[in-house]
């Protein structure tokens, strides 16, 4: 009963709400639990998930770890490795450091000793030519050959036709200008012809009524008119029905042949831009032509290239080369870019007359040897060339060599070749060494300035020697200079640098030996000058005879005596003896040392005169003594003499 009260007790009751409270408690504490459980899963899941996580990350640190470990391994073995290549290569740069160091101290002394005579200008201006040089002759520009220069003309052609074709260019441009400007002048008229129709409307209607008004019964006659003749209209129009076929046959065959010259026309203008268009092509390929041209150049490089047997290139290393470029630098007074257009010029001449092949050519002109040669040397060792033009005296040898513009032309290859031989005596391998001539030009009977062939033909020989061998001649000596040749030396002046007059010397027949002797030592001085030097002589060939000249200064109105001691007998006493301009009394002797012999005269006294040569002269001694030979000046002036001897003793 109890039971059923309760399940029929109403809601709101109080022992409902009681057991009702009761039982929402024991579900609400119902609930909670369900909850805890899974909140406790999923917490536990998180810790494993986390646990796991850490362990992962343990892991990754752990292997990490072991890498880096084995990649710090790795890397001090390769700086312990690379600590000992690099103590290597130090050990290696500092040695080749060191070597390198050597070798520019060595470069610097060779350039200081090869260098000293220089001015810090003049030394900026060799290392510029040098440079420039070695440029040229690796890019191939040095040296003009026969394909290079048609090359360079046809550039220049091409050149000059270039604004030609520009001009033409322009002109179709002009062309449309022009017929725009027709165009809108048209307009300008067309506009002014309506402006004019306009202002004359009103006056063109008031005549047209008068007109039609006239017309009228002239029209009407004119219709009657044209009805009589509308059947002989038609007749024509029938005629003209049938002959419209042979028309349109016609103007279908000139329609074909149109086309045919259409299409010729076409082609014709295809084949032509097709040749533009190939033209266009290779004018817009130069990077393809230049790279053919630099392998051509590259190919074709001459570094052996050689000017007198000396390597112009300068990072060769010859000492020779700088002596050769100094040349080109003096002569145009250290001014670079002159001098490396003289070297080009010089070359190019060269191997424009093939100059390098001269030595082996036989002239013909056996006739000019004694015209000038090669004799002797001066103070300091420049060989000596002589030049004689008093030979062209005669007449039949002078027409022999100037006569025609062939022979001059020969007679200048010949004075060429005796420059090439000259040449061949020169040491260029030493700074201090000889690198030049000295030229002794001989005006005695030489023939006047009346002979023009000879004029052009010294006066070609001048500067093309000038312009092609700088620097080859120390000193230009002229002698038995007459008056004329002073007013000849003023015309042929203006064609001379200021460096070439300044070598010249001129000496007056009076003059002759003594300006020499300041130049040349009397024992290599030809006797006809007033020296002591003798053809083919065998007497007094070794250097250390040669040399051993003395001079003696003879007072105005005194006497001198030179002793040649003869202290054995048997001997043979030789001597040479000058006295420069003479005028003096002398005469030779024996004086025995023993006072009981005779004195024995070799040479009786007599005056000498100005043109006397050199005395040579001998004496065989039977007893001792001494040669003496006497000079007496009664003149106003002091003469230089000079002497040498030698002894030669008979072997039994």
């Amino acid at each position: 009963m109890a039971a059923a009260v309760i399940e029929a007790a109403p809601i709101g009751s109080d022992a409902e709400n009681g057991s009702s409270i009761k039982v929402e408690g024991n579900q609400k504490q119902e609930v909670p639990e369900t909850n805890n459980v899974e909140e406790k899963e999923k917490e536990v899941e998180k810790e494993v998930n986390k646990k796991e996580k850490e362990g992962e990350e343990q892991s990754i640190k752990s292997d990490e770890n072991v890498l880096s470990v084995e990649e710090n391994k790795e890397e001090k073995q390769q700086e312990a490795e690379d600590s000992k290549d690099g103590n290597e290569n130090g050990e290696k740069e500092v040695v080749v450091n060191k070597e390198g160091e050597e070798e520019e101290e060595k470069v610097e002394e060779i350039k200081e000793t090869r260098f000293s005579d220089l001015k810090e200008y003049e030394k900026k201006a060799l290392l510029d030519f040098k440079s420039k040089l070695e440029e040229a002759i690796l890019q191939n520009k040095l040296l003009v050959s026969v394909t290079n220069v048609k090359q360079v003309e046809s550039e220049k052609k091409e050149e000059e036709e270039a604004p030609k074709e520009k001009e033409l260019e322009k002109k179709p441009e002009t062309v449309q200008g022009n017929e725009q400007e027709e165009y809108a002048k048209l307009e300008e008229s067309k506009q002014e012809d309506d402006v004019k129709s306009e202002k004359s409307e009103p006056e063109a209607d008031a005549k047209s009524e008068k007109s039609k008004q006239e017309e009228e019964p002239e029209e009407d006659a004119k219709l009657e008119k044209s009805k009589q003749e509308e059947p002989e209209e038609d007749a024509k129009s029938e005629k003209s029905k049938q002959e419209e076929p042979e028309e349109d046959a016609k103007s279908d065959k000139s329609k074909q042949e149109e086309e045919a010259v259409g299409k010729v026309v076409e082609e014709k203008e295809k084949s032509e831009n097709v040749t533009v268009l190939e033209e266009i092509k290779e004018k817009c390929t130069p990077e393809k032509e230049e790279e053919k041209k630099v392998e051509n150049q590259e190919s074709d490089v001459d570094k052996d290239i050689s000017l007198w047997g000396v390597p112009l290139l300068p990072s060769a290393g010859s000492e020779a080369t700088d002596i050769i470029l100094l040349k080109f630098l003096r002569a145009r007074d250290f001014k670079v870019n002159e001098a490396f257009e003289m070297l080009k010029n010089t070359l190019q001449w060269r191997k424009e007359h093939k100059v390098d092949s001269i030595l082996d050519e036989d002239l013909g002109l056996d006739h000019l040897n004694s015209v000038a040669y090669m004799d002797g040397i001066d103070y300091e060792g420049h060989p000596i060339c002589y030049n004689m033009y008093g030979i062209f005296e005669n007449n039949e040898l002078y027409q022999k060599t100037f006569g025609t513009e062939e022979q001059r032309q020969v007679f200048l290859r010949w004075r060429f070749q005796l420059m090439e031989k000259g040449i061949q005596k020169l040491d260029f391998s030493n700074p201090k060494g000889v690198s030049s001539l000295l030229q002794i030009n001989d005006l005695k009977n030489s023939p006047g300035p009346s002979r023009k062939e000879l004029r052009i033909a010294m006066k070609q020989a001048v500067g093309l020697l000038q312009d092609n061998y700088p620097e080859f001649v120390a000193r230009n000596i002229f002698v038995n200079v007459p008056f004329w040749y002073y007013a000849f030396n003023a015309v042929l002046s203006p064609f001379l640098t200021q460096r070439t007059k300044s070598k010249f010397v001129f000496a007056r027949p009076a003059k002759v030996t003594e300006t020499l002797l300041r130049y040349i030592p009397a024992q290599q001085i030809p006797m006809r000058y007033g020296g002591m030097k003798r053809e083919n002589d065998t007497e007094f060939s070794s250097a250390a005879e040669e040399s051993n000249v003395t001079e003696v200064t003879v007072k105005s109105g005194s006497t001198e005596a030179i002793e040649i001691p003869a202290p054995e007998s048997g001997a043979t006493l030789l001597w040479d003896l000058v006295v420069l301009g003479w005028e003096v009394n002398y005469k030779e002797e024996f004086v025995p040392t023993d006072e009981g012999s005779y004195t024995i005269i070799i040479q009786k006294g007599k005056k000498m005169g100005s043109q006397e040569e050199s005395v040579r002269n001998s004496f065989r001694n039977s007893e001792p003594g001494k040669v003496v030979l006497t000079v007496e000046n009664n003149s106003f002036k002091k003469k230089r003499v000079l002497y040498r001897y030698k002894t030669k003793m008979i072997s039994a």
